[in-house]
C-alpha cells in the first residue's frame, strides 16, 4: 500500500475519534505504519525526530505503541548517530533549513547512515528546501517516500492542544516594542493552530475578539488587535490546505479565538477540583507527582504517580470537587476492599483463620490485578490527603472565599485589608494572587493609594509588585464589568441553575459563557466577527451569527463521528466507569460539529474542565487550544515578566551609561 492509499483509507470508518485519539492514530499507522515495503523481511526501523517533534510524539504515543510498529531505536537528527545501513529509516521532523541539510547529509553519499528512508514533515516545507533534497542526486534511489504530515500541535489532553508557546504573553503583552516580536510569535502560533484543521480535516469558521477599545477617539494598540491578527494569520495558514484530498471544502465547525484578557481571573484563582488542586497545591512535574509510600519492611521510599487520562479513578474524578473526590476515594477504597476477594482472603489470613487450598489459589491468581488496583486507590487517596492537609495547614478555605467574593462583587477593600491584617502568616504566594484578582476586579485603582496601602500591607517583595500593577496590561474590556448602574465591582454574575452542594464551586471561567453562546448563535458578530467570506445573512438584521454556522447538515468534518455520550455511572473501583465517552452500539448518538476554542497567552485547567463539561452538555466535542497550559504560579511569574523590576531598570540605566561613556571615549 503506498503512503497515498493509506492517507485515502485512514480517512474513512464509522468510529468516532476524538481529537487526541486521531493524532494518535495518524503517527502511528498514517506514519510509522505506512513506512514499510511490501517485499521486506524486517519489521524493524529508525524514527528520527527533532526537539519538536519528538515532543509532539511523546504527547500522543508511548513508546511501546511505537515498538509494536515496529520503531526498535528513536534518534535525535541533531546528534551524532551510529549507521545502520541494514535499517530503514523514518523521518518525522519540522521543515528547517538545519534539518533538511543534516537528511541530505545523513542519506547522501557512498555511505550512507541508512538504507532507505520515510520522509514525514511536520508541516508545509517551503519549495526551495525540497530543490535542496532532489538536487543530491545519490538520495533519489533511498527516498522511499515524501509527505507533509501537517502535524505540529502538543496534544496534552484528550481535548486540549498547545502551540508551545510559553513566552506569548512576555512577547505580546509586555510594555516594550513588541509589534515584531510580536508579530513572529502570532505567525509560528498561526501555523501550529493550522497544521490542527489540516491534520483534522476540519475547516472552520473563524471567529475572533474584536479590538476591545470602545471610544473611536482612541488609538488602538497592538495588544488590542491580537485577536484579530492570529485570526488573519490563522485564515492566511489555512488557505494553503484547501487543496490537501479530502479537505473539505465548506465549513464544518467552529473555531474561536480569545486572549487572555478575556479573563484575567481564571489563571489565579483557586480552582477547587481534584485535577487543578493537585497542580496548584503540589510539587508536579508536569503530570507526574512523587509521594512517599511506606514499604512491607516498614521503610519509606519514593513512588512515581502518572496523572493521565489512562488511569480510570483520575478521568472520573480529576474534575470534581476536592471535598466531593475524597468522599468517593474513601468509598471506593472501603467497597473495593470489601468486595475484592483478596483482600478478604489476606485480612483473613491476618486474623489466624486457615485459608483453604482453592481459597489460597484463588488468592494468588487475584493478587497482582489486586495489588495494581490497591495501589491506584492508595496513591490517589494519599494525594487527596495531602492536599486537605495543605488546604487546613494553609488556611486556604477563607482565602477561597474571599476571592470568589471579590470577584463576584460580595467584597471590597475593606474585607481585603481585614484578612491581610488577621492572616498575618498568609504565604506570599497567596498576598500576591488575592490582590492580583484585587486589581482585576478594580482596575480604576491602578493609580489609588488604596492598591498601594494594600500592597505595603502585604509587604510585597518589588518583583510580587511587578505582578500586580502588571494586570493593567490584560484590563479586561469594559463590557466584561457589570453594568456602571450597579455599585458591586463583579466579574461574574451568578449562573441560574449551577448552584452546588460544594462549597466555593461558584466561579466559573468566561469561556463557558461564550461557548454556550456560540453554540445557539448568540454571540454578537460586532464583538465577535467572522473572517469566512461573508454570507447574505451574515450581516443581516440580527446582531448574531447566521444559523448557517451551524445549520448545515452535510458540513461535517471528513473524519467519521459517531459517539455516545451518557450519564456517567460512577464505579466502586473506576475501572469499569464510563465518565468519559463510552462506545455502546445500542447508544450511539450523532455528535454536532466540533467547537474549538484558542486562547493566546496561557489557558487554565478550569477551562479545560468546562470543555469537558460543554461536551456532554452540547452534545458537541468542544476542543481547547492555546499558546500554553498554565499553574497559577508559572501564570504569576509570567505576569511578572511583562515589566522589569527597578533593580533590572537600575541595571539597564548603568549598561547604557557604560556604553555611553566608552563611546564617547572612543570619539574622543
Amino acid at each position: 500500500m503506498s503512503m497515498s492509499d493509506f492517507d485515502s483509507s485512514f480517512h474513512g470508518g464509522n468510529e468516532y475519534k476524538k481529537f487526541k485519539e486521531i493524532s494518535r492514530d495518524r503517527l502511528l499507522y498514517e506514519m510509522i505504519r505506512s513506512s514499510k515495503k511490501p517485499d521486506s523481511k524486517s519489521k524493524w526501523k529508525v524514527l528520527i525526530m527533532d526537539k519538536v517533534t519528538v515532543r509532539i510524539m511523546s504527547h500522543s504515543c508511548k513508546m511501546a505503541e511505537l515498538t509494536e510498529e515496529g520503531v526498535s531505536l528513536v534518534e535525535d537528527i541533531n546528534k551524532r548517530r551510529q549507521p545502520l545501513p541494514n535499517m530503514d529509516a523514518v523521518y518525522y521532523i519540522q521543515p528547517t533549513k538545519e534539518n533538511v541539510t543534516m537528511l541530505v547529509s545523513d542519506l547522501s553519499g557512498k555511505s550512507p547512515l541508512y538504507r532507505d528512508a520515510y520522509i514525514f514533515f511536520s508541516s508545509t516545507i517551503p519549495k526551495e528546501l525540497v530543490a535542496e533534497i532532489k538536487k543530491e542526486p545519490t538520495i533519489k534511489s533511498r527516498l522511499r517516500g515524501m509527505k507533509e504530515m501537517n502535524l505540529e500541535y502538543f496534544t496534552i489532553d484528550s481535548q486540549c492542544f498547545i502551540t508551545d508557546h510559553g513566552k506569548a504573553l512576555e512577547e505580546l503583552y509586555g510594555d516594550e516594542e513588541i509589534s515584531r516580536k510580536g508579530d513572529e510569535c502570532l505567525t509560528a502560533m498561526a501555523n501550529r493552530i493550522a497544521t490542527v484543521f489540516a491534520s483534522m480535516l476540519e475547516f472552520p469558521f473563524v471567529r475572533y475578539r474584536a479590538a476591545k477599545s470602545l471610544d473611536p477617539t482612541t488609538m488602538t494598540t497592538f495588544c488590542d488587535l491580537i485577536p484579530t491578527k492570529l485570526a488573519a494569520a490563522v485564515w492566511n495558514s489555512l488557505s494553503k490546505y484547501k487543496s490537501l484530498p479530502n479537505f473539505p471544502q465548506i465549513e464544518t465547525c467552529d473555531l474561536l479565538i480569545l486572549d487572555r484578557s478575556i479573563d484575567q481571573i481564571a489563571p489565579i484563582i483557586h480552582e477547587w477540583t481534584y485535577d487543578a488542586m493537585c497542580h496548584d497545591l503540589l510539587e508536579m512535574d508536569g503530570n507526574k507527582y512523587v509521594h512517599e509510600v511506606q514499604s512491607k519492611t516498614g521503610d519509606y521510599e519514593k513512588k512515581e504517580v502518572l496523572l493521565e487520562e489512562h488511569d480510570p479513578v483520575w478521568s472520573e474524578l480529576r474534575h470534581s470537587h476536592i471535598a466531593d473526590a475524597s468522599e468517593r476515594l474513601h468509598e471506593k477504597m472501603t467497597n473495593f476492599v470489601f468486595k475484592n476477594k483478596a483482600a478478604q482472603m489476606q485480612q483473613g489470613s491476618r486474623d489466624g483463620e486457615q485459608v483453604s487450598t482453592r481459597n489460597l489459589q484463588k488468592m494468588v491468581q487475584a493478587l497482582p490485578l489486586y495489588n495494581e488496583q490497591m495501589d491506584r486507590l492508595s496513591a490517589h487517596v494519599g494525594i487527596a490527603g495531602k492536599i486537605n492537609s495543605i488546604i487546613r495547614e494553609t488556611g486556604l478555605m477563607g482565602l477561597g472565599q474571599l476571592e470568589q467574593d471579590l470577584v463576584f462583587g460580595d467584597a471590597g477593600i475593606k474585607d481585603v485589608i481585614n484578612f491581610l491584617t488577621e492572616q498575618m502568616d498568609l504565604t506570599y504566594e497567596y498576598k500576591v494572587r488575592l490582590l492580583m484578582i484585587y486589581a482585576a476586579t478594580h482596575p480604576e485603582k491602578f493609580e489609588s493609594d488604596e492598591l498601594t496601602k494594600l500592597i505595603e500591607l502585604g509587604n510585597l517583595s518589588p518583583d510580587d509588585v511587578n505582578a500586580v500593577y502588571n494586570m493593567r496590561f490584560l484590563e479586561a474590556a469594559p463590557e466584561t464589568f457589570q453594568s456602571s448602574n450597579n455599585p458591586k465591582h463583579g466579574l461574574r454574575k451568578d449562573r441560574p441553575g449551577e448552584e452546588s452542594a460544594w462549597q466555593l464551586s461558584r466561579f466559573y471561567p468566561m469561556i463557558e459563557e461564550l461557548i454556550e453562546k456560540l453554540s445557539k448563535n448568540e454571540l454578537p458578530v460586532n464583538e465577535y466577527p467572522c473572517m469566512n467570506d461573508p454570507s447574505p445573512t451574515f450581516h443581516g438584521a440580527s446582531h448574531y451569527v447566521s444559523a448557517r454556522v451551524l445549520d448545515t447538515p452535510s458540513a461535517h468534518s471528513m473524519r467519521s463521528r459517531r459517539s455516545t455520550v451518557t450519564r456517567p455511572r460512577y464505579s466502586d473501583d473506576g475501572y469499569s466507569s464510563d465518565s468519559v465517552l463510552r462506545r455502546t452500539a445500542s447508544e450511539f448518538r450523532k455528535m454536532g460539529k466540533r467547537i474549538f476554542v484558542f486562547i493566546i497567552g496561557g489557558a487554565t485547567r478550569s477551562e479545560l474542565r468546562v470543555c469537558h463539561k460543554l461536551t456532554a452538555n452540547l452534545m458537541r466535542e468542544v476542543i481547547l487550544g492555546s499558546s500554553s497550559l498554565d499553574d497559577p504560579a508559572q501564570f504569576v511569574e509570567k505576569v511578572k515578566s511583562l515589566t522589569p523590576t527597578e533593580n533590572e531598570n537600575e541595571n539597564k540605566d548603568e549598561n547604557e551609561t557604560e556604553v555611553a561613556e566608552t563611546e564617547t571615549e572612543v570619539v574622543e
